[in-house]
């Protein structure tokens, strides 16, 4: 299992708490990125909004890419995987940016494709926003463009949603054939892009059950597709971590007493926009990302069984989140890592 995070950049992951003790600043993330890699973790994933999903709209929140390029150059070892959604971006100059970046980590800059799902954001924002599978369909395009860049010496396109003419793009980036292209979705328009244009599939927390029905779908469709098999399969997940299962539920009914907050804003159009799996609870929406779905709650010894049940259904990446950040992740990394690699030998 490979160890990843949620970059912490809009104070925290819970709609109900108001002040996590994490704020949404640089110095912050960095604090947490420097330490996570001495504890060793593997990724981390910075999500793209430009409105505050979790605290509301007009809290503070940092951006994704010039977030991502400062911490390339104050870290050594841990992946950089920025959210990148194409209907704010122009594809070939987020094909230069993305080199620059690999360059910058020395090949560890990596992209979680993302097609967008809250349309109050992309109207403050001036961005097209447009029916489900057409932000799917403008997504393949935009791919099509980012890959050619990468490979090609001189590259032209002309789609419905781009046209580039003779563009040159150099230095290509570190990585070869080029920096890994995350991305989930669980509409079967999205499944369709992802099988064919993606590398790694990254999903919203679920049951081990759920997670293995997934993963064990998503294998066909790339076979079908006649691609390589995905490098990887990541899920997200909120921890809690206590010595007693009473103190870890304790903790479970303080974050989701579920009231009344401004980090409510966007769940209409999350739930109407991305053709979600599952229906989605106020209870589930409370912590972000359904991140209490895998039920990573209770004792290290607890959190870790279930741990290794989620790697036999062929999970190889968590992307954590926690609160506050920097205490639980430390706690994560001594109290649970080890007992995963113990539990993993005994078997």
């Amino acid at each position: 299992m490979r160890y990843g995070f949620w970059l912490p950049i809009f104070g925290g992951w819970l709609r109900n708490v108001e002040d996590e003790q994490m704020p949404p600043t640089f110095d912050y993330a960095k604090r947490v990125i420097q330490s996570a890699e001495q504890w060793g973790y593997d990724t981390t994933l910075i999500a793209e909004l430009y409105l505050n999903d979790i605290k509301g709209m007009k809290a503070d929140g940092l951006e994704a890419w010039s977030t991502a390029a400062a911490l390339a150059s104050v870290t050594e070892k841990i992946e950089i995987m920025a959210a990148v959604r194409p209907t704010f971006h122009n594809p070939a100059v987020t094909a230069k940016m993305a080199s620059n970046i690999d360059h910058i980590s020395n090949g560890r800059f990596t992209l979680n494709v993302v097609s967008a799902w809250w349309e109050e954001e992309a109207k403050q924002y001036g961005a097209e926003f447009t029916a489900h599978d057409e932000r799917y369909e403008r997504t393949e395009e935009f791919l099509d463009v980012v890959k050619g860049m990468w490979s090609e010496e001189s590259f032209s396109y002309d789609g419905k949603y781009y046209q580039i003419k003779d563009a040159k793009l150099a230095p290509k980036p570190v990585q070869k054939p080029n920096p890994v292209l995350y991305a989930g979705g669980e509409s079967p328009r999205g499944k369709s892009m992802i099988s064919n244009y993606c590398n790694a599939y990254v999903m919203h927390g679920g049951s081990v059950e759920e997670i293995n029905e997934k993963i064990n779908d998503m294998k066909d469709r790339r076979k079908a597709s006649g691609k390589d098999p995905f490098s990887s399969f990541g899920m997200a997940a909120y921890v809690i971590c206590r010595d007693t299962e009473e103190e870890a539920q304790a903790e479970l009914d303080r974050i989701t007493n579920v009231k009344d907050a401004e980090g409510y804003a966007g769940m209409k159009d999350f739930t109407s926009k991305s053709k979600l799996e599952q229906k989605l609870t106020l209870y589930d929406y409370s912590v972000s990302n359904r991140g209490l779905r895998p039920n990573l709650i209770g004792t290290p010894e607890q959190i870790a069984e279930k741990i290794i049940a989620y790697e036999n259904a062929g999970l190889d990446l968590l992307l954590l989140q926690m609160s506050p950040q920097l205490e639980e992740m430390e706690r994560f990394s001594k109290d649970v890592m080890p007992l995963v690699e113990k539990m993993r030998v005994t078997n």
